[in-house]
């Protein structure tokens, strides 16, 4: 009965969210230059002439999902708003942290978990299911987006923060890498799903309140008390810490899937990235492998990245603008 309840507050919480929320998707999407039909060509060409493509993104591709980015100018994370992502050692060291960032999370949740992909995901996805050229697609994006799109062969080089069960009837559910929780003390999971309705057992309160603290910017606002009073989940096996099953900054990735993607670099003809400015030293690395292998690498992205003077082909534009325009 206490399970029916919950569930008819996390509905209520989404309906006052998607209510109160009258942000536009496109408002994180950074200022950009038209593109020319030059780039198209050059992208066309780049794309069609490799059949073992791998295909590295970052955060820029999302953003006209209405997921912020960090670094772009005037809209990223960093320019509008004074939140900085959790470390890992902060969350490992200090309950406080953990306290701040649960709390966020679970107000976050109702947002980003209902995200849905854009044009860049399902064209990425039509290169690799209809043109058989894509055969990897590694991203740096925790936002699940990829597999949502329908794209098959994803590595999530940081793992992911958002996905949901979905259900395609009373029989059949799609649960392939549910986002995950894991115990830092005795290495339990749990889905991400079944931690949210936790949280509201444990936490009271009052969610047309707590659907106001998500800004139209996509960050979210925690009032004092409500953070003060919050209550993080513990394992309920050892009742050690319990964190997203997600690679924070200052933390490294796992070695398996390191040794993954070089696998699949190795594997590939030629790498395009979109929408990264590679300032991540896990996915710039890709990029210093496959020059070391002297595999051809394109990218896309709108602004400076941190190989710019070490590829031979960048195009400076919104991914949205152009992936679409590439056809067989």
């Amino acid at each position: 009965m206490k399970r029916d309840v919950n569930q008819i507050v996390l509905k209520s919480m989404l309906y006052a969210y998607n209510r109160h929320l009258s942000t536009q998707l496109h408002q994180f999407v950074p200022k950009h230059k038209p593109v020319s039909e030059s780039d198209v060509k050059r992208l066309q060409e780049f794309i069609f002439n490799s059949k073992k493509l791998l295909v590295l993104t970052g955060a820029g591709i999302s953003t006209e999902s209405g997921i912020p980015d960090y670094r772009s100018k005037e809209v990223g994370l960093y320019e509008r708003t004074n939140h900085k992502p959790i470390q890992h050692i902060e969350f490992i060291k200090s309950a406080t942290v953990r306290q701040r960032y649960w709390a966020r999370n679970f107000v976050g949740w109702f947002r980003f978990s209902k995200s849905l992909p854009n044009s860049v995901h399902f064209s990425i996805r039509d290169l690799e299911i209809e043109d058989k050229i894509v055969h990897t697609v590694v991203t740096q994006n925790v936002d699940g987006l990829h597999l949502k799109a329908g794209s098959r062969n994803v590595i999530e080089l940081h793992g992911t923060g958002y996905r949901q069960k979905i259900i395609i009837s009373k029989s059949i559910a799609i649960t392939n890498q549910v986002s995950r929780v894991i115990c830092l003390k005795c290495d339990a999971l749990y889905d991400r799903d079944y931690i949210q309705g936790k949280l509201l057992e444990n936490n009271s309160i009052d969610f047309e309140e707590t659907t106001k603290m998500i800004r139209p910017d996509g960050d979210v606002e925690i009032a004092s008390d409500f953070m003060n009073d919050f209550i993080p989940p513990i394992c309920e096996s050892c009742g050690g810490v319990l964190k997203p099953d997600i690679t924070f900054f200052g933390d490294n990735v796992p070695k398996q899937r390191v040794d993954l993607v070089r696998e699949k670099v190795s594997l590939s003809d030629r790498i395009l990235v979109l929408g990264s400015s590679l300032s991540v030293f896990s996915g710039y690395r890709i990029i210093l492998q496959a020059l070391e292998e002297k595999k051809p690498v394109c990218i896309v992205n709108i602004g400076s990245t941190r190989a710019d003077k070490l590829i031979n082909l960048k195009i400076d534009a919104k991914c949205g603008d152009i992936l679409p325009r590439i056809k067989s």
